[in-house]
């Protein structure tokens, strides 16, 4: 590789970036036997260093987030791009790998593949959240390496269907090459998060996205249609409802994506209208492409059922509420003293903001500040520690927002002229 640039920021009269365009050892073969993946196991078992990785999805393509092609790359082992379509079962390359850390840019994007793969790193260091936890402006894999390495890193074929076969090599250059830099930029990373004292911080959040639990089952997924907020009555929702379900049926057994099988817009247009007959479907402008009117029997199938259920059976106009505090709006009114408190905490969180170079939401999850001053009723700084960490807090943000958190909490502001901002 070109020998990268020494300056840490981006300053207005910096030279171009240098286009990267192919690695340094070229691009391997793709790994897609159990042959060559045993080969790859004893060349990255006998590499040294932290193991540079990455996976690439089909979203929007395919059902689910399964990965297609996971790349690595570990001083004296090489490249690695390895067929996952092929090799479902990567624990022996994980083994290989025994405690070395991983290095991953949005670790918690790759990690749950990693793991379907058979493969749980020991330890992780992430890029992007520590390119965050530094205050940097913009943390994409291509503007961190631009302002850390001087290079330009082509992005073109992020969205791409990688469950394509063969794929491309134009595909396999920029898979390659995500791992590529992958372990300079954690050098200097590093380096940057040691000099601003903030390293501890970023490993105690790489080793939280690390250990993370997949996330709970989504209550009535089927209210996250797109536009469904147009359908006002329950025996529109209960189209919605309907159709979402065969949707996500049909699509699971073709392995394609929902959207790719029903669009959205199809699943409201057609709740908005509660067409009575076939042919009343079939009228609808969102049913009328070639693909949505083949199988409209079958969407027509879902909506006789909703149209058939009885007024018990019909969902709720109101999502179901969760555990958490009622929406903002609500608190003036309805506990004041809480809406006082978020007011003052969040005037104390900005003010660590500014100080620390930090991001609100890394210092803090915005759900977790909101149920903290919902749910206080007195024991000052020891309560709001114990808090802080059920609900998944690190120490170093407990540490930094206790004491802040609990001096607004004792002089809370008295009124609010204006509701908090819900982006806060």
């Amino acid at each position: 590789m070109t020998e990268p640039t020494t300056a840490s920021s981006v300053e207005a009269d910096a030279p171009p970036a240098i286009p990267l365009t192919e690695p340094e050892g070229g691009v391997p073969p793709i790994i897609d036997t159990p042959e060559a993946l045993a080969e790859a196991c004893a060349a990255f078992a006998a590499g040294t260093g932290p193991v540079a990785a990455d996976a690439e999805r089909a979203s929007g393509f395919r059902y689910g987030q399964g990965t297609y092609l996971a790349q690595f790359k570990r001083k004296g082992a090489g490249i690695a791009l390895i067929d996952t379509a092929a090799l479902p079962d990567l624990s022996s390359f994980g083994e290989a790998l025994g405690d070395a850390e991983w290095v991953f840019h949005a670790a918690s994007q790759d990690l749950p593949g990693m793991r379907e793969l058979g493969m749980t790193p020991a330890k992780v260091f992430d890029t992007e959240l520590g390119a965050r936890i530094l205050g940097w402006p913009k943390v994409g894999l291509a503007a961190v390496v631009e302002r850390e390495l001087g290079f330009a890193l082509a992005k073109e074929h992020s969205a791409q269907d990688w469950s394509t076969r063969p794929l491309p090599h134009d595909w396999l250059v920029y898979a390659a090459l995500d791992v590529e830099v992958l372990l300079d930029l954690r050098e200097r990373l590093g380096a940057h998060l040691e000099a601003a004292g903030k390293l501890e911080w970023a490993e105690q959040e790489f080793e939280a996205v690390r250990l993370a639990p997949p996330p709970e089952p989504r209550e009535e997924p089927w209210r996250r249609t797109s536009g469904c907020h147009q359908v006002r009555d329950q025996r529109g929702l209960a189209i919605v409802r309907s159709l979402w379900e065969a949707r996500d049926k049909e699509a699971r057994r073709r392995d394609i994506s929902p959207g790719r099988v029903l669009r959205d817009q199809a699943i409201v247009a057609a709740a908005m209208a509660k067409p009575l007959s076939l042919d009343a479907l079939l009228g609808v402008r969102e049913f009328q492409s070639k693909g949505t009117k083949r199988r409209a029997p079958q969407w027509y199938s879902a909506i006789e059922k909703a149209m058939a259920l009885t007024e018990r059976e019909l969902p709720n106009r109101r999502a179901p509420q969760g555990d958490g505090p009622p929406q903002q709006r609500v608190w003036k009114d309805k506990r004041p003293e809480a809406f006082a408190r978020l007011t003052a905490a969040r005037e104390r969180v900005a003010t660590l903001v500014e100080t620390h170079e930090v991001p609100a939401e890394n210092l803090l999850q915005p759900d977790a500040l909101r149920r903290t001053c919902w749910e206080y009723d007195g024991g000052g700084e020891a309560w709001i520690r114990t808090f802080l960490a059920s609900r998944g807090a690190r120490a170093w943000q407990i540490d930094l927002l206790s004491p802040e958190l609990a001096a607004a909490f004792a002089a809370p502001a008295e009124s609010a002229p204006t509701e908090p901002s819900p982006e806060s």
